[in-house]
């Protein structure tokens, strides 16, 4: 009996995911008819550059769009495209001790985005996205700063996923 009602499970969860070929994805987005996506380099306008920003922040958008959705990838005229620029890189003083000497400093990169829905244009949005991450004013940037820039680069992502696909 146990059975049967273990490969009457597995044939109905099998026949549903088959049949549910909805533009849902993995994050709760709705891609709707969407199949395809294009990013486009995201050029470094910001006033302090990092030269490395650019292509570290475009490779992070589109992957974590591959990994987010059922969409394909191509190089351009996506269903759903991004494009824009990286319009701030900044490290600013967040706390001071006493003494005056800083206990952290912020590192802080902005994004301006352009999102085009081919398929429903209401859905466009131009939109500016920040996150910041702050680290021990006594630690050099240079030591820190890919692994900020890496936890920026996807908390960046997500903001402009949740924006384009879920409408947060």
């Amino acid at each position: 009996m146990n059975r049967i009602v273990g490969y009457s499970l597995v044939i109905f969860s099998a026949f549903a995911l088959w049949t549910c070929k909805g533009g849902y994805s993995l994050t709760g987005g709705d891609v709707g008819d969407a199949e395809s996506y294009s990013v486009y380099m995201f050029p470094n306008q910001a006033p302090l550059v990092n030269p490395n920003l650019s292509i570290l922040f475009t490779e992070n958008l589109k992957q974590e769009i591959l990994q987010q959705t059922p969409l394909q990838l191509v190089t351009r005229g996506g269903d759903l495209e991004f494009s824009g620029a990286i319009t701030g890189y900044s490290v600013s003083v967040r706390s001071a001790q006493s003494g005056e000497t800083n206990a952290q400093n912020r590192l802080t990169v902005t994004v301006k985005v352009d999102f085009l829905n081919n398929l429903d244009t209401k859905k466009n949005f131009e939109q500016t996205f920040s996150r910041f991450r702050d680290y021990d004013a006594n630690l050099n940037l240079n030591a820190v700063e890919d692994a900020l820039v890496s936890q920026i680069n996807d908390e960046l992502a997500q903001d402009i996923i949740n924006k384009a696909l879920v409408n947060w």
